[in-house]
């Protein structure tokens, strides 16, 4: 059966059933689906027992992580700063303060001896360890995850492992988000299976599961009128989307196969561009590269660079962001060198979408007085950084056309 088979499979059956609700059979059974792939080696060997809860999107279970952990006001949250808002948001939503660690070179993820002493520092600042640490598996690449557990047990902090952009990617052939004591996932339209709008998250065990899912359900009591005692949220998927994600399931596989041979035609077309870096795996780390990226070297001149940041943008580079501002100022204290804006102006002028890589949270002006500990790596990489398309859509034909684009705009 097709991809689009599957999905029309089991959503005329939430229709069939009258299950257009925020549960249901599908719900269930993509919780089951997840539960039996995150538990599982590649070659089908049990290694570890969680739990799933499926959500309304990869925030909401990175805040509900969070809420399990203890979060609450004048907490310390340590968080990659290289990554997407939405891994530093939720810390905010429970009047926490996110304290943003930089990354290491090899993965771009959180660096696991600048972590030790973030958190070193803050007990010393604060008399008070910080109560969750949150790595980001950044386009899909694994992190150092084994040293950055050991930190974490060394200092008995929970580790909540932000894998929104990872899933199905693998650390020592293990999936990623499940080596913490929470694992976050989305299933974003842009993500490598979708259901339109969801995430989900991996739990240790049962009861953890249980605590989830009444935060998730708007932390109902046991009375049979409306009793509420916590202040919970209404986080659950839909039954629809529940049955695009099991029609999804049935193709991850597939998905990641054909991200990473574009990955493999990326790689090789690159490594003989003088001034271009490919970002590989490294040793030990299987990445679903969700997005490929590439690194222009400074010195590494481009079709119209002269042309750069002329014009203040008015609307949202790169997918559908809503509502934005803009009219702003063209220039920010921190962003992509000249040449990686003219490589993406000219892929633009090609009707192709790229994108600059994640702008460093510290660096962003609404966590200008979030603490934070760097070695200037992930400001390094924002500067010299572009995404290239990717998806399940892009064929090698396209990616050829990519590539010759890119080498025909390099002076």
């Amino acid at each position: 059966m097709s991809e689009a088979g599957w999905e029309q499979k089991y959503i005329q059956e939430a229709f069939d059933t009258n299950w257009v609700v925020p549960l249901g059979p599908n719900v269930n059974g993509f919780e089951e689906d997840l539960k039996q792939y995150v538990g599982q080696l590649a070659d089908g060997t049990p290694v570890t027992s969680k739990e799933i809860v499926a959500l309304s999107s990869g925030t909401a279970a990175v805040h509900l992580g969070l809420l399990a952990c203890g979060v609450g006001p004048g907490d310390e949250v340590l968080v990659q700063t290289f990554t997407f808002c939405a891994s530093t948001h939720p810390i905010k939503y429970l009047g926490a303060t996110p304290v943003m660690v930089d990354s290491e070179t090899e993965t771009w993820n959180m660096d696991p001896q600048l972590l030790e002493e973030a958190i070193k520092d803050r007990i010393a600042v604060t008399g008070h360890k910080p109560k969750a640490i949150v790595p980001v598996y950044l386009y899909g690449m694994p992190a150092k995850i084994d040293e950055i557990m050991a930190v974490a047990e060394h200092y008995d902090i929970p580790v909540i492992e932000d894998a929104a952009e990872g899933f199905g990617s693998r650390y020592k052939n293990r999936v990623v988000g499940t080596f913490g004591r929470y694992g976050v996932l989305s299933f974003n339209g842009n993500k490598i299976i979708t259901t339109s709008g969801g995430g989900a998250l991996i739990c240790p065990d049962a009861e953890a599961r249980n605590l989830i899912m009444w935060y998730a359900t708007q932390a109902r009591e046991a009375y049979p009128y409306y009793q509420h005692e916590a202040v919970g949220y209404n986080y659950r998927l839909s039954n629809i989307c529940a049955g695009i994600g099991r029609g999804q399931m049935h193709v991850l596989d597939e998905h990641i196969a054909h991200h990473r041979r574009i990955a493999a035609m990326y790689r090789d077309a690159f490594a003989a561009v003088e001034g271009i870096t490919f970002h590989d795996e490294p040793q030990e780390m299987k990445s679903n590269f969700w997005l490929n990226t590439i690194l222009l070297d400074e010195d590494l001149h481009v079709v119209g660079e002269e042309h750069a940041y002329e014009q203040p943008v008015n609307g949202a580079i790169g997918g559908a962001a809503g509502q934005v501002h803009g009219g702003g100022p063209v220039h920010t204290d921190c962003e992509p060198n000249r040449n990686v804006e003219a490589m993406r102006m000219a892929l633009d002028r090609a009707g192709i979408e790229s994108r600059p890589l994640w702008k460093p949270m510290h660096r962003q002006p609404v966590y200008r007085d979030a603490p934070a500990y760097v070695n200037g790596v992930s400001e390094k990489l924002f500067q010299k950084g572009l995404c290239l398309p990717s998806g399940p859509m892009v064929s090698d034909d396209d990616v050829v056309r990519i590539i010759d684009t890119i080498k025909n705009n390099i002076i």
